[in-house]
């Protein structure tokens, strides 16, 4: 199937769906007084798209827009994943103190539009149209980081964010312009044609390939792209960085994929891939592999700001899912969707837990978690635990099932693999510690005596419960999930 622009719209409607809520935010917030409106408007419009996008999954896959983008089950994949973290993201944005604080409709309206940009991510075939919308997500995303009014830190947060994601933006594109000079083609069909022909320079397509991944690696956060990450976790409304912590980098994550797979790869027996351009790129993305989750680790263990610590530790499990790309077969592949999955549940719980403790103190300092458990705070201080500990790795929460899949499949390659593994194994112990030391403080210290009792809102339970029997349920019975990422891992490859 490959279809023009108004054949097209019919397989287009989740993005028309979201285009058409987000005028009507901009109407509604001009005419009405009652600012929750916007966020119910919201939370229907991306519940429509959500179920649209499903209606899709039955569809013939193919080219649309003239070849711009695909519609296959690995992007379906990447937009009910976007769409369930902006759900997510608006729910927690409604008891969310910093929020009520600023322009709600400019802020579901931009956070929509964020949203739209994943899909655009997820679904293009093309470099030019990987690169608008990666600065589509990304102008949004500049904006929403510095949202909250007369704060200082946020405002930092967002010009840091601007200037290193222009850096990134500017390298990348040089890096297509390379690529298109020496293939002739945007088109990633037509990329992969070319390079198999074997007439092109190594060294030349090599930093050509650098350059790209400079903008990969900025939406990834993968080192040494990752310096914007700590400032802006802490800036940025923490509903918001909540939905960058995990769309964001998922978003990165899809694009990367679809440029290598099936962009400058090609698919053998066995479900194993090997790429066309004669660059040993596994063992690249190895070493990034090895020292990104390194460095986050490392850089998390003293971190006093439990925000500066999740995105320390967002660093860290980036580089645990560049461990399934870096085998270059669908067994990672398919670990690192059901790797998102999980990391979208416990990721976000954790932050929802950051949010209604600072609703509540004004504070997201590690100190103030002091004696948690014992102020009143018991079932958040417990559902926090249960995430953390899921993002440690332990059984038998969902982290432990998704670290496992992940493992298996740097395992079976064996070789220099193997040692990924055992790395990748030591920082999992080393993770432990800085998460342990939040748990520790929350159950085993004793309040201060200035310390208050923490009365939390009620309304973010219903959230928070949900997620944490999920964390749980994933780690006991996973079958259905495994099922679903197997069969999203559908690329469309003529």
């Amino acid at each position: 199937m490959d279809l023009k622009n108004v054949g097209s719209l019919s397989f287009f409607y989740p993005e028309l769906i979201l285009s058409g809520t987000i005028l009507l935010l901009i109407v509604i917030d001009l005419l009405m007084r009652n600012k929750r409106a916007l966020a119910i408007i919201a939370l229907a419009g991306s519940a429509a798209a959500l179920i649209a996008t499903f209606d899709l999954y039955w569809a013939e896959p193919g080219w649309l827009f003239h070849r711009m983008m695909i519609l296959d089950k690995f992007s379906l994949f990447f937009k009910v994943f976007a769409l369930a973290a902006t759900i997510l993201c608006i729910w927690m944005s409604l008891g969310s103190n910093e929020i009520k604080q600023v322009h709600e409709g400019e802020y579901y309206t931009l956070l929509l539009t964020c949203t739209l940009g994943i899909f655009f991510m997820a679904s293009s075939s093309n470099l030019l149209m990987a690169y608008l919308s990666l600065e589509l997500v990304s102008l949004t995303s500049y904006v929403l980081t510095g949202f909250l009014p007369h704060n200082r830190r946020s405002s930092e947060a967002a010009l840091k964010y601007l200037i290193y994601g222009g850096v990134a933006s500017g390298t990348m594109i040089y890096g297509m312009s390379w690529i298109f000079g020496m293939t002739g083609s945007l088109d990633y069909s037509a990329i992969q044609a070319a390079l198999a022909q074997n007439g092109i320079s190594k060294a030349t397509l090599f930093m050509a390939f650098v350059f790209i991944m400079a903008g990969f690696g900025y939406k990834i956060v993968f080192v040494p792209f990752h310096m914007w990450s700590p400032d802006v976790y802490q800036g940025a409304p923490t509903p918001f960085t909540a939905f960058l912590s995990v769309a964001s980098n998922a978003a990165g994550m899809a694009i990367m994929i679809r440029f290598f797979f099936p962009g400058v790869s090609r698919m053998v027996a066995g479900g194993d891939w090997t790429f066309v351009s004669g660059v040993e790129w596994p063992h690249v993305l190895l070493f990034l592999s090895m020292i990104t989750m390194t460095v986050g680790n490392l850089c998390a263990l003293n971190q006093r700001n439990l925000k500066r610590m999740l995105a320390y530790s967002g660093i860290a499990h980036a580089g645990y899912m560049l461990m399934g790309l870096a085998v270059l077969n669908n067994d990672g592949l398919s670990a690192i969707l059901f790797y998102v999955v999980v990391y979208l549940i416990m990721n976000l719980g954790a932050f929802l837990v950051v949010g209604m403790i600072a609703n509540v103190t004004g504070d997201e300092d590690i100190e103030t978690y002091r004696g948690l458990a014992w102020r009143g705070a018991i079932v958040p201080a417990v559902c926090l635990a249960v995430f953390l500990f899921s993002l440690t790795g332990l059984p038998p929460f969902a982290g432990f099932i998704g670290k496992f899949f992940l493992f298996s499949a740097v395992l079976k390659q064996g070789g220099a693999f193997a040692a990924l593994a055992v790395i990748a194994a030591i920082n999992s112990v080393i993770s432990l510690y800085y998460y342990a030391k939040v748990v520790k403080t929350m159950f085993l210290d004793f309040p201060n005596p200035e310390d208050k009792t923490i009365s939390v809102a009620l309304d973010g339970f219903t959230l928070l419960i949900p997620l944490t029997v999920l964390t749980v349920v994933f780690g006991i019975y996973f079958s259905p999930l495994v099922r679903y990422t197997s069969q999203s891992l559908s690329f469309f490859v003529k």
